[in-house]
């Protein structure tokens, strides 16, 4: 698959966290241009703080061995938590939709050697900006305000 359709694959999961009824992010996994895995935020569907798009995404890629040659793909900046993850499981590349609406911690893992690409995409921007318009009290108990 081609990064274009990688990202893709990660906003059809946030468009399907919104539908039902979560925070738009999604997120995909990738070794070699193979997708491994998807995930979307599922904390309002699940009624748990940390299962984040990213976190979603690695639990649904299982034990693959090592991480290190894999890309991960989210319509979002990862928070610390995601970007905690990223760092603990040694995946060197992440490509994100966008960090307009929320700056997360891009500094924090490329200060651990992880390339992170910020493709600021109109959709995702619109799309997270619409979603936290409309549901301003969720969104800020989603990044901890």
């Amino acid at each position: 698959m081609t990064e274009k359709e990688l990202m893709e694959a990660a906003i059809a999961q946030a468009r399907k966290s919104l539908s039902e009824g979560g925070i738009p992010i999604g997120s995909a996994l990738a070794r070699n241009g193979q997708l491994l895995a998807v995930g979307h935020n599922k904390r309002v569907q699940e009624s748990d703080p940390v299962t984040h798009a990213e976190i979603d995404c690695l639990r649904n890629a299982g034990r693959i061995g090592s991480f290190r040659d894999t890309v991960l793909y989210s319509t979002l900046m990862p928070c610390y938590l995601c970007s905690g993850a990223v760092v603990q499981f040694g995946i060197r590349r992440v490509i994100v939709g966008e960090s307009r609406t929320f700056p997360g911690g891009p500094e924090f893992m490329r200060s651990h050697g992880v390339e992170v690409i910020d493709l600021d995409l109109a959709e995702c921007v619109g799309m997270m900006t619409r979603f936290i318009a409309a549901n301003p009290e969720l969104w800020n108990e989603d990044i901890g305000r």
